[in-house]
């Protein structure tokens, strides 16, 4: 790894140095993280993973993600919604996933808030949009650069939680901007910034 936090894979790539650490991150880093996403269902999944990271590396997560996935509807909001508590008792027996009771009751309350939000704003891609940070991820970045939370995060996870959602802190919420490609912080000399930077480029912003 070089000092700017660049490191080139055995493929030849140039990619953030945490991207190189394990074949899982390789494929998240390169095709999704910092990429723009409208799908709801991708936004609601990753909001309810970050707040599974909580005290865990993404790795961990990662590494689960399809176990998550069927376990929680594919994480189709409205469905998990009507989960109740032989829900709740089933998840906490399913050793494929992270068995937090108070993780796994915040995703089933914040699906609940993600359709009252849906039904009142439209879509979840129109709402959190509005808090992509005027011009950011336009310039470039470099190691030591990237914040754990910023303005814009701090507004998002305080509206999240005044509308009733949980595990929704400024960190998570910065994390999940980050994945979303509401910022773009590949590193300066990353392959990926260069393809993130055009994908956003070519975006249109829900409900713009």
């Amino acid at each position: 790894m070089a000092d700017d936090g660049i490191a080139r894979g055995d493929d030849g790539v140039a990619r953030c140095s945490w991207a190189d650490s394990a074949p899982e991150y390789r494929a998240y880093h390169d095709r999704e993280w910092g990429f723009p996403v409208t799908d709801d269902v991708r936004l609601f999944e990753k909001l309810s993973l970050e707040g599974f990271q909580a005290g865990l590396s993404w790795l961990t997560i990662l590494r689960k993600r399809e176990n998550f996935r069927r376990a929680f509807a594919r994480f189709d909001f409205r469905a998990v919604a009507r989960f109740d508590q032989d829900d709740v008792a089933r998840l906490l027996n399913d050793a494929s996933i992270i068995r937090h009771r108070g993780k796994i009751e915040a995703v089933i309350n914040n699906a609940g808030r993600a359709v009252e939000l849906v039904d009142a704003e439209g879509s979840l891609a129109a709402y959190v949009w509005r808090f992509e940070p005027s011009g950011r991820g336009r310039r470039a970045v470099h190691q030591g650069e990237v914040p754990a939370q910023t303005p814009e995060s701090v507004a998002l996870a305080k509206d999240l939680k005044r509308r009733g959602w949980r595990f929704v802190g400024p960190t998570t919420v910065y994390a999940f901007m980050q994945a979303m490609g509401l910022v773009n912080d590949h590193l300066s000399g990353c392959a990926a910034r260069t393809q993130a930077t055009r994908a956003r480029r070519e975006f249109e912003v829900p409900g713009g």
